[in-house]
């Protein structure tokens, strides 16, 4: 599957939507991105003595789409939004990381840790496209795009490297 990381220094365009557009929704586009994690934990004779993770931002382009027809650069940015929103989960993922020392029961913690920032990142999407009303509200959107852009920089030593 195709997938594209996130970087401050690339912004999607509609040529990434690649998917289907679905029909039967009024909806006139649909951003795939997510979260990806993977850790391994060093041992000896039973003691973690230390571990290494990866978390990503991807945007998923075959699941992403437009209706060519509908689409302006307003709800452009609205989607690019949903994009940055994971990013920041990802950052604020790697932060709650950076706190944890090598301990028993790791690899449960780190799980727990990312069913936390997915659940956490799905009711801040969801949250984003009521109060934008899905780019309609121009305030709604205008104010969310502020504070993510705060909230990232915040967190930019957190930041996915491109």
């Amino acid at each position: 599957m195709e997938e594209m990381s996130w970087s401050e220094n690339y912004k999607l365009s509609w040529d990434d939507f690649k998917g289907q557009p679905n029909q039967d929704t009024d909806a006139v586009a649909v951003t795939a991105s997510g979260i990806t994690f993977s850790y391994s934990i060093n041992k000896r004779d039973d003691k973690v003595y230390g571990f290494k993770t990866l978390v990503k931002a991807f945007f998923y382009p075959e699941h992403s789409w437009c209706k060519s027809d509908q689409v302006d650069t307003h709800v452009l940015g609205h989607e690019q939004l949903h994009f940055d929103i994971t990013e920041l989960h990802a950052r604020l993922f790697r932060q709650r990381i950076a706190a944890l020392k090598p301990h028993e029961g790791l690899a449960k913690t780190l799980q727990d840790m990312h069913s936390a920032i997915d659940s956490q990142l799905a009711e801040m999407q969801n949250t984003y496209d009521v109060q934008s009303e899905y780019s309609i509200n121009v305030d709604g959107q205008k104010k969310w795009m502020d504070s993510i852009a705060v909230r990232l920089k915040a967190l930019n030593k957190f930041k996915s490297k491109g």
